[in-house]
This record gives structure tokens, C-alpha cells and sequence, in this order.
């Protein structure tokens, strides 16, 4: 698969069951609670319906009609302020690598700045260390606590970004 086969796009209604079963295998792989994390929201399962709003958005990565992965962005949970959260960014083993996260994260964040946010957070692993390594490379700061909630107690590593 070359560069020009991946193509990051809005997600679609019918992604739906796609990108759940990708972004659960991925969860799986990497040995993530079933409960506390991502695994576990119902919106996995209508990530369409759940993004469909004024400011938030979710991006796919395509390569040649199947569903490797995504990212989206969206207001923070329980939180006020300009402050939204990078949302599901979870990729399968054929997705990585490639530079696609930077694209990704580069548009969900583009995107945010246009909604009106202001600061993008982020909550992940301690373990998921690719993962960390591609948040400090685009400005990510480690921070002290969760913020909002997000439900997802079991992730124990928070970062911040102005954008």
C-alpha cells in the first residue's frame, strides 16, 4: 500500500460497525481495560451520531475501502471552556508508521481551532508510548489531573496543547 491508497476523511453513517471493530481490535491489542476506557463508551458504536454536532468532527482512515483508524475532536466532557478532547485516535498496525497520525492529528486540531477552541486535552495510557511520543512531537504537555469527565478513569496520563 502506497501513500496515495490512505485518505482521511469525514466519518460516514455507514462507518459506524467499521471503525468500532477497528478501534476495538486496536484496544484489544494493546491489552486496554474492557471498563474505564474507550472500549467500553456507547458512543463507539454510533461514532457518526455522536460527532454529528456544530463543533465537533471525526475523521477515518481509509485505504482501499476498509477502515484502518481514526480521530476526532469535540467540547470536553463536563468541562466549560474552550477546551476540546482528541477523541478515539486509535489506528491498526496497517495504519502506522506512515505519518498518518501527524496527519491526523493535524486536521482534527485544525479543525478544533475553527470550532473556537482553544486548548485540545488529551487522556491516554501509561504504556501506550508511541502514542505519548506522537502527542509530544505535535506540543502535547503532560498535566497533574484529569480534566472534565470523560468516564474514562482508567486512563491515568493526561495532556494539554494550545492550538
Amino acid at each position: 500500500m502506497t501513500e496515495n491508497n490512505y485518505v482521511i476523511r469525514p466519518i460516514q453513517q455507514d462507518d459506524n460497525p467499521k471503525i468500532a471493530a477497528a478501534i476495538r481490535s486496536v484496544l484489544i491489542e494493546v491489552g486496554v481495560p474492557k471498563v474505564g476506557t474507550a472500549y467500553a463508551d456507547k458512543a463507539l458504536d454510533e461514532m457518526f451520531e455522536t460527532f454529528n454536532k456544530s463543533t465537533s468532527q471525526y475523521f477515518v482512515l481509509e485505504c482501499n475501502g476498509k477502515i484502518l483508524g481514526g480521530a476526532g475532536v469535540a467540547q470536553l466532557d463536563n468541562y466549560d471552556g474552550p477546551i476540546c478532547e482528541l477523541q478515539k485516535m486509535y489506528f491498526k498496525p496497517e495504519g502506522r508508521g506512515k505519518g498518518l497520525g501527524s496527519k491526523m492529528m493535524k486536521m482534527c486540531l485544525e479543525q478544533a481551532k475553527t470550532f473556537g477552541f482553544e486548548q485540545c486535552y488529551i487522556e491516554t495510557m501509561p504504556y501506550m508510548e508511541n502514542a505519548r511520543k506522537l502527542y509530544r512531537k505535535v506540543g502535547f504537555n503532560y498535566i497533574d489531573a484529569p480534566m472534565g469527565d470523560t468516564g474514562h478513569y482508567s486512563c491515568t496520563v493526561w495532556m494539554l496543547k494550545n492550538i
